[in-house]
């Protein structure tokens, strides 16, 4: 049995358009003696500032950045895989806000939100996941979501979404206090 698309699929531009927290993930490997030193309880998520953000990720042992975010892997997975995805996140105009821009352009995606030109060092330079890795594999988690949490309605292109045959709502956008 064969399944057509419905015709607003066929036509859609993007097959798939996500909104989501545009978050790049710090990786680095560390041992309990460094989470205990720095307070933070194994296997757990937090969210910090960005003046604790700067100071972890002073601390942290030598990582890997890799561009995430939930649904910013789901759009990589999809122009990975030969889809045809588009994205929508804010970053800040700085280092790891031109690298999450690269990472998801550089797998297909269309990425065009406006990046937000002064929040770095006001608090709200680009989103980062600060993730510590012990030798058994338990990630404890530090986000800071910067930038990402500056997303409006005015960054959102209604003319992206409408070519979009499926659109993907990242749940940690709907969990915001304002």
């Amino acid at each position: 049995m064969t399944q057509s698309l419905p015709a607003f699929a066929q036509n859609a531009r993007f097959d798939v358009c996500a909104l989501g927290n545009a978050i790049v993930d710090v990786l680095a490997p560390c041992d309990a003696a460094f989470l205990e030193a720095k307070g933070l309880i194994p296997g757990s998520m937090q969210l910090v500032d960005e003046a604790q953000s700067a100071t972890l990720y002073d601390a942290m042992a030598a990582g890997v950045e890799a561009s995430g975010g939930s649904a910013g892997n789901t759009v990589a997975g999809v122009g990975s895989f030969g889809g045809r995805a588009a994205y929508i996140g804010k970053v800040a105009k700085d280092t790891l806000g031109e690298v999450f821009s690269h990472d998801i352009r550089a797998v297909g995606v269309h990425f065009d939100t406006p990046v937000l030109e002064d929040g770095a060092g006001k608090g709200f330079g680009t989103g980062r996941c600060l993730i510590n890795v012990t030798p058994d594999g338990q990630r404890t988690m530090c986000t800071f979501l910067g930038a990402a949490n500056q997303l409006t309605t005015a960054d959102v292109d209604a003319g992206v979404i409408g070519d979009s045959a499926i659109v993907y709502l990242e749940g940690y956008l709907l969990d915001r206090k304002s």
